[in-house]
């Protein structure tokens, strides 16, 4: 049947009173021995988990940071100390001692990329335990 917006499909009523009354199969189980136990890990040939590492506050996780690599928190301290004296001498109108302040933030910054390039390679390259 068909009017000006679209063709429409008759449906019979023993279609509707059919699909009402189907109700959906669940499989069913299989037959014989599981292949493996669901509550359990799976048991991998030459795989030997590591212990599961407990997981660290941020305190812990920076201190454990700083232990590994100390020289990025130094050079973003000297970054910061550079920028926050530098815009401090700007404010009071001392302009060549701002440039140097901000020529020292440059080379903060550089020295802190630098010290985390080195950091991310020495981790790279150390052997894992």
């Amino acid at each position: 049947m068909c009017n000006r917006k679209g063709c429409v499909k008759a449906v019979d009523a023993s279609m509707v009173a059919a699909s009402t009354q189907a109700a959906p199969q669940s499989p069913a189980p299989p037959s014989g021995p599981m292949p493996f136990d669901l509550s359990q890990p799976p048991v991998i040939e030459g795989f030997f988990p590591s212990p599961k590492i407990k997981d660290e506050t941020f305190k812990e996780k920076f201190i454990r940071k700083t232990k590994e690599n100390p020289f990025v928190p130094i050079g973003c301290l000297g970054t910061a100390g550079a920028l926050m004296y530098g815009l401090r001498a700007f404010h009071q109108g001392k302009t060549r001692q701002s440039q140097l302040l901000m020529r020292g933030r440059i080379f903060a910054q550089g020295f802190t990329v630098v010290a985390i390039i080195v950091g991310v390679f020495a981790t790279a390259v150390k052997p894992k335990p």
